[in-house]
């Protein structure tokens, strides 16, 4: 019994220890970098293979106005727009996080390679929420899928950070680490989508009627939030530092205040 106890023990430390050794950062950059290139180009690679109208029938339907048969594709070319944006944002998100992972590990190259995998199914979101027709069951669903896919990509690049969180000194630059200068802003960039995409899904479920126009919202906003973050970020924790310094305050005034009277008041 003893033996069989010490013997997973063992394999346990040897996992462990395996997941926590070292992972060149660079092939993990070039790897990433690949998969997101590909996913963009096949973006734009099915907007000219089905959102290109056919000359006869400009000239049929649209009486040779190019720019009035291309309104048709509207919504096609906005749900293309928007699945550009986000693969572009989390790009940035995932070069900002390895520009302070000093060292990777298996761990944090497996989590990497979780979200790429739901990275590579933006295109199929971008399908998803262009093919079916607007206000219908399947329109939702489309969305509620894109929101899914969405969270799964940004909540792995949250884990990698996290991941690196727990051996610090090693994996991470003292910008980024806890107390940092940067560690409020890295925690607010790679929570962003997360939050919004989670937040859209609920808000799609019961909001069924406006599920477009709430996805749609999300995908025009969190481009402008990226750039208004680090302002958002610094209010913040100003308004947290102003709060727990008047608490600070208030403490050492009761201390005083209690100091100042004598043994019977403070008894009774």
């Amino acid at each position: 019994g003893q033996r069989g106890e010490e013997e997973e023990h063992h394999s346990l430390e040897t996992f462990t220890f395996y997941l926590s050794e070292p992972l060149s950062k660079e092939r993990v950059e070039a790897f990433s970098d690949g998969v997101y290139a590909i996913v963009a180009t096949l973006l734009i690679l099915d907007i000219c293979e089905d959102n290109v109208p056919d000359p006869r029938e400009v000239e049929e339907n649209f009486h040779g106005s190019l720019l009035e048969a291309l309104s048709e594709y509207g919504p096609n070319y906005l749900a293309y727009f928007g699945s550009f944006v986000t693969i572009g944002l989390l790009w940035f998100v995932h070069h900002s996080l390895f520009l302070y992972v000093t060292k990777a590990t298996r761990l944090m190259g497996l989590l990497n390679i979780l979200s790429l995998a739901f990275i590579g199914g933006l295109p199929l979101a971008y399908q998803l929420t262009s093919e079916f027709a607007e206000k219908s069951h399947n329109e939702i669903e489309a969305i509620q899928v894109s929101c899914v896919i969405t969270f799964f990509a940004s909540i792995f690049q949250f884990a990698i950070w996290t991941t690196a969180l727990l051996n610090e000194e090693e994996t991470l630059h003292a910008f980024a680490r806890y107390g940092g200068k940067e560690h409020a802003f890295m925690f607010a960039k790679l929570a962003l989508y997360p939050c919004v995409s989670l937040g859209a899904f609920f808000l799609t479920c019961l909001l069924s009627e406006f599920s477009t126009a709430i996805f749609h919202l999300m995908q025009i906003v969190i481009p402008f939030a990226f750039l208004a973050l680090r302002i958002l970020v610094r209010i913040s924790l100003t308004a947290i530092k102003s709060v727990m310094s008047l608490s600070r305050r208030k403490v050492v005034l009761l201390e005083e205040e209690e100091a100042c009277l004598s043994p019977n008041e403070t008894l009774s």
